[in-house]
């Protein structure tokens, strides 16, 4: 390391104890007082972040059950739109079967009168 960088973390490190020691010797309170401001803050500080913690998890719970509720509602209408299809489906392959049999049936028809024509 160079000798900059030395006298420049010294200095760094003696500056912030000058200015800790500066700080409690000039302390417009007491020690015991400013422990007791802390512990006063510190609990403050603790249940304000009980009650937010508290109003997310209630929001959080609101977000869910919202979700819950549209996601049942996609199920019902998915089903609903299953059932639509597959009634469509039964319908066709019936339209489908009866197709088939109309052009067995022509094709029999056509067959046998061909067969017929040529004996």
């Amino acid at each position: 390391m160079s000798n900059q960088i030395k006298g420049f973390i010294t200095g760094i490190i003696l500056g912030g104890v000058i200015g800790a020691a500066v700080g409690i010797l000039f302390a417009p309170q007491s020690g015991l007082k400013t422990r007791k401001d802390i512990n006063r803050k510190t609990k403050r500080l603790i249940a304000k972040s009980q009650k937010e913690y508290e109003a997310a998890l209630k929001k959080g719970g609101k977000a869910y059950e919202s979700a819950v509720r549209q996601l049942k509602h996609l199920e019902s209408s998915a089903k609903e739109k299953i059932g639509e299809m597959e009634e469509k489906v039964d319908e066709l392959t019936e339209i489908g079967k009866d197709a088939f049999q109309d052009t067995k049936s022509h094709l029999i028809k056509a067959v046998n009168a061909t067969a017929n024509a040529f004996k």
